[in-house]
């Protein structure tokens, strides 16, 4: 005989539990992010791995090489960056210059048009400076957690494919008891495999797609550093919703210090509109990722809560991760509800309003 308790006792352990869990995931970012991106990228990689093993390869040698070449892959691009970000601050200067003018004349125009004095301005900046410094503190320490993802990611990479059997057999130890289970498991730990490697494959290809079509548009228009700008704008819109608002940011910013008037800018954010409705009506949902279906709204709220938790790097992960916890909620018969509210599937008919035409019908 099952118990059925309360509703508010239920909702109660339930609001606990999630509780307790985003505590646990915030206090153990710093082990638990590198450990994620490791995970995203042997999954990436180990089709190659499989290939490499395929002719023979020891299994260590496979992982190693496979590695490698997503190391290399990474690094090219870091390095390509790096060299235009070189180029860029050679002109830091004159820009700051620039910047100051440009600022001094706007604070001017302040004065003139709202009455705002230039001295009240400065008082204001200055309280916004001190109410900043934090965020630059948590910016730096941010760069460091960083830095130990890099350092961390190839280890971690390298045990996970090294251990992938033990792990999966773990899996299946663990949710397959009862007879019949061990096909929906292995259903949902393909589906979950293959929506990560179609989003991160998918992801590549945007990103390249994207910095492509920044970069040929900025030149058009004659921005400086337009090849810097647009890969920029890239690796930005990596971030779902969010990265591509702000990745217009910068262009428009570059435009308005390097050129005269205002044109420049509106044909930027002209041009970033074309290439944001490119992007979300053809790039993701045909390149990026045909399997992580999660509706707009869910997206940005997630993106939301994961940067508030992890940071930039909750940011990146929390699209893929809803998407597999999606998977996994389509597979369960109790958190088929949950499965729906993430996807995109918009229902035809209200089961409210359904319900109500049943009963007349049966009145």
């Amino acid at each position: 005989m099952t118990t059925k308790y309360p509703f508010y006792l239920k909702s109660t352990v339930i609001l606990l539990g999630l509780t307790l869990i985003v505590y646990a995931l915030s206090f153990l970012g710093d082990i638990l992010i590198p450990l994620s991106f490791a995970a995203m990228l042997a999954i990436l990689v180990n089709p190659l791995c499989n290939w490499f093993q395929s002719k023979k390869i020891p299994r260590t040698l496979s992982i190693t090489f496979s590695l490698l070449s997503a190391m290399l892959l990474f690094g090219a691009i870091g390095y390509f960056v790096s060299s235009q970000l070189t180029s860029f601050t050679t002109e830091m200067p004159l820009l700051k210059k620039k910047c100051i003018e440009l600022f001094t004349n706007l604070q001017y125009e302040i004065d003139n048009r709202l009455g705002i004095k230039i001295q009240k301005q400065n008082e204001w900046l200055s309280e916004a400076q001190a109410q900043l410094k934090p965020m630059a503190g948590n910016a730096i320490t941010g760069l460091f957690g960083t830095l130990s993802v890099l350092l961390l990611l190839p280890v971690y990479a390298f045990l996970i494919l090294y251990y992938k059997t033990l792990l999966i057999n773990f899996i299946y130890e663990l949710f397959a008891k009862e007879k019949g289970r061990t096909s929906e498991v292995a259903t949902v730990l393909s589906q979950t495999k293959g929506a990560i490697q179609s989003y991160m494959f998918g992801l590549l290809i945007e990103a390249l797609i994207v910095a492509i079509l920044n970069s040929a548009a900025l030149l058009l228009i004659g921005v400086k550093y337009a090849i810097l700008i647009g890969v920029i704008g890239a690796l930005l819109n990596v971030l779902p919703y969010i990265g591509g608002i702000v990745a217009i940011a910068l262009p428009v910013l570059i435009a308005t210090i390097t050129k005269e008037g205002f044109q420049s800018q509106l044909w930027v954010v002209f041009a970033y509109l074309i290439i944001q409705f490119i992007d979300n009506n053809f790039l993701v949902p045909y390149i990026v990722s045909s399997k992580v279906k999660i509706n707009a709204l869910i997206s940005i709220l997630i993106v939301l809560l994961g940067g508030a938790l992890w940071g930039i790097s909750g940011m990146f992960l929390s699209i893929p991760f809803i998407g597999i916890l999606k998977i996994i909620f389509d597979r369960i018969p109790e958190l088929k509800p949950w499965g729906k509210l993430l996807g995109d599937e918009m229902p035809t008919k209200h089961l409210g309003r359904l319900r109500r035409t049943r009963k007349k019908q049966a009145a």
